[in-house]
């Protein structure tokens, strides 16, 4: 086990790596201007932009500046802004309750209504039931994220607060270190904002993984040996069925940690997501370049949990 974690451990380190040289080229050695005069400002002289371009190393080899910039990256460096001239690092942490609470609870509220119904529709397979479980699953994927989030602001915000009943806010959040009945009440609309797509989803994957690990020999065998439905289904045939949905996991709420940009900007959330759009619109090199390494981060780290966990339940995956 501790081989297999070393293993992964080492593939995670080499696919960051790998993302922070693509990172250095594209942002570094592709993007048009200069940076020195997008960090100094349009207003700067001659001096003050020289003085800058020696202060960021731009005026040595490249060679030189990617390994000054994995130092800094290694320290926990990742710049400074040149918009409001604020550590990358400190304006990323301001942001990221706001993401976390939005990608951990989303991804909650999903799992809890999308594993049942799966598990419901295959025991089910071509009954009525099983078939509304399944149109609405493909409703739900079908809506894209922003109409979900516009109709829920105006029937929930709007339509409700001029009937004169504020529920719910029309944005914004409140950390839940600050005040946890009002953090819970900005939350619940963005989280159902993406739980309505993600349940959607996860619904057809589980269901379809249950239905194809009911028809393997072994579980045909366990019902041959007499064993009771109940513990076909949970014992035998659901740790199988939830691997694709765990390996699926890893890679959304990887996702979700590195910023939901549609869902954040419809709420009002100050989150990540929110900041690389800003930083894209205003030109921020460092943001931008700390905002794509942070979400690779959280991909990465989401990936190699899942692997984890996978081989600690199927020792399989190990030997795999």
């Amino acid at each position: 086990m501790l081989r297999f974690i070393l293993r992964r451990t080492l593939f995670g380190l080499l696919t960051l790596w790998l993302i922070t040289l693509a990172v250095f080229v594209l942002f570094y050695m592709a993007t048009p201007g200069d940076p020195a005069l997008m960090f100094a400002g349009e207003f700067a002289t001659a001096d003050q932009i020289a003085m800058v371009r020696a202060r960021l190393g731009l005026d040595q080899p490249v060679h030189i500046q990617y390994l000054r910039y994995m130092w800094a990256l290694l320290h926990f460096d990742f710049g400074m802004s040149f918009v409001n001239q604020e550590e990358v690092l400190t304006t990323i942490l301001r942001r990221m309750p706001a993401t976390i609470s939005l990608a951990l609870g989303s991804v909650g509220i999903w799992l809890l209504v999308a594993i049942p119904a799966g598990i419901f529709s295959a025991r089910r397979s071509g009954q009525a039931s099983d078939r509304l479980i399944t149109m609405m699953a493909l409703a739900g994927m079908s809506f894209p994220t922003f109409v979900v989030g516009t109709l829920l602001f105006y029937v929930f915000f709007f339509l409700l607060t001029n009937a004169g009943f504020p529920v719910f806010p029309s944005g914004g959040f409140v950390p839940i270190t600050r005040d946890p009945g009002e953090w819970l009440r900005h939350m619940l609309l963005p989280w159902a904002t993406l739980a309505v797509v993600g349940t959607g989803t996860y619904t057809r994957i589980a269901r379809g993984s249950m239905l194809e690990t009911l028809n393997q020999d072994y579980v045909r065998t366990a019902r041959a040996k007499g064993l009771g439905e109940r513990r076909v289904m949970y014992k035998h045939a659901l740790p199988p069925a939830m691997t694709p949905v765990m390996t699926l996991v890893g890679l959304d709420l990887g996702g979700l940690l590195g910023g939901t940009i549609i869902t954040e900007r419809i709420w009002g959330l100050n989150g990540v997501g929110s900041l690389a759009v800003q930083a894209v619109e205003t030109g921020d090199l460092p943001v931008i370049m700390g905002t794509v390494l942070i979400a690779a981060l959280f991909v990465v780290l989401a990936n190699l949990l899942v692997d984890v966990l996978q081989a600690l339940r199927d020792p399989r995956v190990r030997l795999g």
